[in-house]
């Protein structure tokens, strides 16, 4: 089964930037659609950004739109999330989640939504404040 390492998050002052990556156990390129999640005090997990099996297509929540980039690196097995002009509500735990997407009709397909994945790492921790 797929494991899932999340690491990169830390504290950080609006308006900064910070690289959130998820390490993969093997390649995910052709095989797993990937998405990052994240999940504020009190409230419900949300999706933020997710690439598809292919690699093809990369979809955003309309709060991180031209301020968060999401790649993948297949060399180093990660999925990146760059984050930009971070604001203090951008403030939560970030997970990682994938789901397998062979079938060459859902290769370039990702959703945002936690219900269409199966596979989640840990979370790391991003708090924006001054």
């Amino acid at each position: 089964q797929l494991q899932l390492v999340e690491s990169g998050g830390d504290l950080v002052q609006p308006g900064g930037s910070l690289r959130l990556s998820c390490a993969t156990s093997r390649s995910t390129s052709g095989y797993y659609a990937i998405a990052w999640f994240r999940q504020a005090p009190g409230k419900e997990r949300e999706g933020v950004s997710c690439i598809s099996s292919s690699g093809d297509r990369t979809n955003y929540a309309d709060s991180v739109k031209g301020r968060f980039t999401i790649s993948r690196e297949n060399t180093k097995k990660t999925v990146y999330l760059q984050m930009n002009s971070l604001k203090p509500e951008d403030t939560a735990v970030y997970y990682c989640a994938a789901v397998m997407r062979t079938v060459p009709g859902l290769l370039n397909v990702c959703g945002l939504s936690k219900n269409w994945y199966t596979l989640w790492g840990q979370g790391t921790q991003v708090t924006v404040s001054s």
